[in-house]
């Protein structure tokens, strides 16, 4: 029975101010923000959930869901409060600011607010009670020495860290795990009770029983111990737990997908088109082992028609299953140097929804005709059943069309017109990418590849060949086709933005090509094509690789969403994800949309809303971060392990980033990047000029600049932490090459005196301290 206390009043009387914008926004609108913060204040109290809906006559499941997401938006933004009785209040409003918390391995930390503001500070003693990834609601507390804004938490929203993974150490009576992650400040402390069979050194995961305070560290139980510290395959163990990547099938799926079959059933491939005569190919990487996508073209009186196949996994992956379950909480297959962790069972994953050679696969077909001049004219979707005619690799499909070796060609003689006919194809449609200015940076990734017991025998370049571009190019366009279809229909869905750049880094951009006497067109708001227009006019200059770096770190992050913002990078309006929906749930929700719209229903009758799209955008983008952090975890510590044996060995390298405290250094002719400390450029005192990119000697003048070349010394590695130290040997000849010979003899006097003067200097001199410490 409720008590009169809990009874809100009646307030009939109340008109929503915002009631039409609502509407405008949503078909079936909840009361307004501004509605449910009058409710409250007049109600005098706080109310229950219930109460409020009650108060407004919210009764379907779709009502009260909105009404929950609501009440939780006003929440993160400091609107309102819930507290301890399980009510909701009013909050400070403007005052207070709601984000997520970043950690720092210096005990500081950074508060990044929801609502897309600067960053604020959170000093070592806020951050004494927080772990990285809590959501918090502060307010604005000051402006530090270096003129940022620091924030003072009010209250924990949300608790994110529940295990760390780390090395297990025992002092006498106290028992702790540091953790991987360096951003978690915290040790964590162990009962000796919860110790388990846990070793000194050893990997362990330790689940947090009690989150750290203001006078307390977390405290945790031994729940899982992984081995040796240096065990083989250790680091992606370590990764999984650390980054809590889902990596073990539910027993509810298993149950789910024991009646599926390697084959597929005649009856799946009833009401489909039939194009299992046309020579559709897979063209992948050697190692690929899930095959997405197939291609065909032909030449047509107007241009061509392509065909962009891609494996029809909506059709297994049903809603509101186990499956589909699992797939929207891992959100993507995460990719370890060999070793994946899939978004989708094996069965489907490698079989059922991999398009293999010579067996039959249902597929979602994109259609596209394009004329001459490499504009698609129109497209069109349709659900079919194929069979792939050979699964080829970009090496092979390379020699073959570009190389013109003569050994393949008579291996692959059946499908080399078709081949031909695709090369171009892709010809004319690049021809076009770069009219309209779609980015195309050149950049280096590199493959690990491991000798015995999983140790890095070499870390090697991939070199991108005409095959890779003629697969992303009809990848990207089949891609764009899912976009303007959808969107034509009106239909919920998730698509992939990217926004220009921002008007910090704008202006950080141009005061850094303003130096080197360059000039971004465009204005305010530059276009792709002012961007390639730039690359284009300096691809001589020596420096274009630094004028690269600087292009491509003035964007933003791409990510998912609903809204209709366009694809910056790749110079279009409207871009989706269609092509991948084994290993991304993104383009799995694209194709279940696409599906509905073939079978003749509304928009309104999808499974799907706006609101929903907007949480699953943010759902997705945040679990793409934690694959790309785990996997960059992993590759880091691979590096660290191959260079332990290299200490003491020099290398050459060129600068690929500069900080206040030294430049990172990656190294040509193994791709390792090291940092050589500001602390170990005795010659001088430098400062840091963030507009250049550079260390700027205060009395030599002697530059470390973004894009040089140096020699280094390898004089560290700490596995650990996954940082590897160098130690600057002399300027690279790019750097002698822009210095005239007396600016030269300057450098080298300069060297001297500031060599004499710290010798003279007394030990006590806090700046030479300073300087020296590492």
């Amino acid at each position: 029975m409720t008590s009169n206390t809990d009874q809100a009043p009646d307030f009939s009387a109340l008109v929503d101010p915002h009631a039409q914008r609502e509407a405008e926004k949503y078909e079936n609108p909840i009361p307004s923000r501004e509605l449910i913060l009058q409710l409250i204040q007049q109600a005098g109290k706080p109310l229950r959930r219930q109460q409020i809906a009650q108060q407004f006559s919210l009764e379907t499941p779709d009502a009260l869901e909105a009404l929950r997401r609501r009440l939780r938006a006003m929440e993160r933004d400091g609107q309102l409060s819930f507290n301890n009785r399980q009510k909701y209040c009013l909050g400070s409003g403007e005052n207070t600011i709601a984000g997520r918390v970043l950690g720092h391995p210096e005990g500081f930390g950074f508060l990044k607010p929801d609502d897309g503001s600067e960053d604020l500070f959170l000093s070592p003693r806020e951050m004494k009670p927080l772990m990285p990834n809590d959501r918090v609601i502060a307010r604005v507390a000051g402006i530090d020495r270096r003129g940022r804004r620091e924030a003072a938490v009010i209250e924990i929203s949300e608790r994110n860290t529940h295990q760390v993974v780390g090395r297990f150490f025992t002092e006498g009576r106290v028992a702790y795990v540091v953790p991987d992650n360096k951003k978690i400040a915290h040790e964590v402390l162990i009962a000796k009770e919860d110790v388990g069979h846990a070793k000194k050194g050893q990997i362990v995961v330790a689940e947090i029983i009690q989150q750290p305070s203001q006078h307390c560290q977390p405290l945790g139980r031994i729940i899982e111990v992984l081995g040796a510290h240096m065990a083989p395959g250790m680091e992606i163990e370590m990764a999984i737990r650390s980054h809590e990547l889902p990596n073990q099938w539910p027993d509810q799926l298993l149950d789910e997908i024991k009646a599926l079959t390697p084959q597929v059933p005649e009856s799946a491939k009833q009401g489909r088109e039939d194009i299992r005569k046309l020579p559709l190919v897979t063209i992948d990487g050697e190692d690929a082992r899930d095959f997405d996508d197939a291609v065909y073209a032909q030449k047509t009186p107007k241009g061509w028609k392509l065909l962009v196949a891609i494996a029809d996994v909506s059709h297994y992956v049903k809603v509101d299953t186990a499956l589909d379950a699992e797939a929207k909480n891992r959100s993507t297959s995460v990719y370890f140097p060999e070793k994946v962790i899939p978004m989708l069972p094996e069965i489907l994953s490698n079989g059922l929804c991999s398009l293999n050679p010579e067996v039959d696969r249902l597929c979602m077909v994109c259609e596209l005709l394009i004329n001459e001049e490499g504009n698609v004219l129109r497209s069109r979707f349709f659900e079919a059943v194929m069979r792939s005619h050979a699964r080829l690799t970009y090496t092979d499909v390379a020699r073959v069309l570009v190389d013109g070796d003569q050994k393949l060609a008579k291996k692959y003689a059946a499908l080399l017109p078709h081949l031909q006919t695709l090369y171009g194809l892709y010809k004319v449609m690049r021809n076009q990418r770069e009219l309209r200015g779609a980015m195309d940076f050149d950049t280096q990734e590199t493959k690990i590849v491991f000798g015995p017991e999983r140790k890095i025998a070499e870390i090697v370049p991939l070199q991108r060949n005409d095959a890779h571009k003629l697969i992303e190019e009809f990848m990207i366009t089949a891609n764009t086709a899912a976009a303007r279809f959808l969107n034509k229909k009106k239909m919920p869905r998730l698509l992939r933005i990217h926004d220009g750049p921002g008007p910090e880094k704008l202006l950080a951009l141009k005061t850094f090509l303003g130096e080197l006497g360059l000039f971004l067109g465009g204005q305010a708001q530059p276009t792709p094509l002012d961007y390639m227009h730039l690359l284009e006019s300096v691809k001589d200059r020596p420096d274009a690789h630094l004028i690269q770096t600087i292009l491509l770190r003035s964007m933003s992050q791409a990510v998912y969403s609903p809204e209709t913002k366009g694809h910056f990078g790749l110079a279009l309006d409207a871009y989706a994800h269609f092509t991948s929906p084994i290993r991304r749930y993104p383009d799995l929700l694209v194709h279940r949309a696409i599906r509905h719209c073939l079978a003749g229903k509304s928009a309104d009758s999808f499974y799907y809303t706006h609101p929903d799209m907007v949480l699953l955008g943010e759902h997705c983008s945040a679990n793409e971060r934690r694959a790309d952090d785990a996997t960059r975890d992993v590759v880091s510590w691979l590096k660290c392990e191959y260079m332990m044996d290299k200490i003491g060995e020099e290398f050459d390298g060129v600068i690929s980033a500069v900080t206040g405290f030294g430049f990172f250094v990656e190294l040509q002719s193994i791709y390792v990047e090291g940092l050589v400390h500001i602390a170990s450029l005795v010659q001088d005192y430098f400062a840091f000029d963030a507009s250049k990119h550079q260390l700027y000697g205060e009395r030599t003048g002697v530059r470390y600049r973004l894009g040089d070349m140096v020699k280094i010394r390898v004089v560290r590695v700490n596995l650990d932490d996954k940082k590897i130290d160098f130690e600057l040997m002399q300027l690279g000849k790019k750097i002698a090459k822009t210095k005239s010979s007396s600016s030269r003899k300057k450098v080298e006097a300069g060297a001297k005196v500031a060599k004499s003067d710290k010798d003279k200097k007394a030990p006590n001199k806090p700046k030479a301290k300073r300087r020296r410490r590492s």
